[in-house]
């Protein structure tokens, strides 16, 4: 649920920051030249509409929620699996490692859905929203595994977010627990 709202609510940012960070790759003659956020979302709206700022809104939810599912249930896995170990014991360490094969795991995870969304929130024009043709288009000319580019850069952003995320956590838990005198 905290997904797929987070998915609709940073929609209208999502837009921005894909059509900002992707502009430079595109030549110079198809080129949005935004000055800044607020001339994007100024320019969206007077020149696309204002629905606009919801364009890929629905490979966008479907990423949060991919995000949300996959960090918390493979941290969740990760953790428990290597405690089982003899190697690891409950601290930073573990939590560590459990945090990076998590964000590896979400990385890949929400590839395909991050991929779509980025290309339909970078497009513009009428029919330049659907999925299906963004689909279509991408297995045409580059074949299936498009849904994998750019994972390097996303697994390279993901992963302290990842890992902060989860190390303060087990923090905030011990601090609880602490608290109750569970600890």
């Amino acid at each position: 649920m905290a997904g797929s709202i987070a998915g609709v609510v940073g929609n209208p940012g999502e837009v921005v920051m894909v059509r900002l960070q992707g502009d430079f790759a595109k030549p110079p003659e198809k080129r949005f030249n935004y000055k800044h956020c607020f001339d994007a979302v100024y320019r969206i709206v007077r020149e696309e509409g204002a629905s606009s700022l919801m364009r890929g809104v629905g490979p966008n939810v479907i990423r949060s929620v991919l995000m949300n599912a996959s960090q918390l249930a493979s941290y969740d896995f990760f953790k428990s699996q290597l405690l089982k170990t003899n190697y690891f014991q409950d601290n930073a360490v573990c939590h560590f490692t459990a945090s990076f094969a998590a964000g590896t795991v979400a990385t890949t995870v929400c590839s395909p859905a991050d991929v779509l969304k980025s290309r339909i929130m970078n497009a513009s024009g009428p029919g330049s929203s659907s999925t299906f043709n963004a689909i279509r288009a991408s297995l045409a000319n580059e074949g299936p595994m498009f849904v994998f580019k750019g994972w390097v850069p996303s697994w390279t952003r993901l992963q302290p977010t990842t890992i902060l995320i989860f190390l303060t956590l087990e923090q905030l838990r011990r601090i609880v627990d602490w608290q109750r005198g569970t600890l």
